[in-house]
């Protein structure tokens, strides 16, 4: 059975229950606001780097350099990759203002490419090299076009054949190799 009591008591009661979440959410917010105040004083790592007279700057985790008007953008510094012995690359002004056709068995090296080459390139388009091997509705390009391929391979290479740029290495590496391409194709690295 439920217990008689008052009017005036069931209002004490009431009142008394929205001081406690009244004093509850004070200090939730309180909590919150400390947290925004401690959070704002924690360092962002913002150091730079210079290698070859090259100035990175770390932010938000990537290595940011700026050469003329264009700001390219890696996952990586030159020290924290291997350097490979690539010969015969074409240096950036063979990108520059022309189309670029790209395909890759790796979406973050695709992307690494893609960030930094697609203020250079005219446009950017994902196509292939082999009809029996195409998937989709995507374009077949030839060594004649400027295609970069990025594939699975045993050993670390960037190799370049006419037009074609072939960058191959362990599926965890590419993303490094394709920033030592982009450091070799940008005179980064020499």
């Amino acid at each position: 059975m439920r217990k008689i009591s008052s009017r005036h008591a069931e209002e004490k009661k009431q009142k008394r229950n929205q001081i406690i979440v009244g004093i509850i959410l004070i200090f939730v917010m309180l909590g919150s606001v400390f947290g925004i105040i401690v959070g704002s004083f924690e360092k962002e790592d913002n150091s730079k780097i210079n290698y070859n007279g090259f100035e990175f700057a770390k932010q938000n985790n990537r290595w940011i350099l700026n050469i003329g008007n264009f700001n390219f953008i890696f996952q990586y510094n030159p020290y924290q990759v291997e350097e490979i012995n690539s010969e015969n690359l074409k240096y950036l002004d063979n990108y520059y203002n022309k189309p670029l056709y790209i395909s890759s068995e790796s979406n973050e090296a695709i992307s690494e490419i893609y960030i930094n080459l697609k203020q250079i390139a005219q446009r950017i388009q994902f196509a292939c090299i082999n009809e029996k091997e195409c998937e989709g509705d995507l374009p077949v390009k030839t060594c004649e076009d400027n295609f970069i391929i990025i594939k699975k391979g045993n050993s670390s290479e960037i190799v370049q054949d006419e037009n074609c740029v072939f960058i191959k290495g362990a599926e965890e590496n590419l993303t490094e190799i394709s920033d030592e391409f982009l450091f070799q194709i940008t005179g980064i690295r020499q």
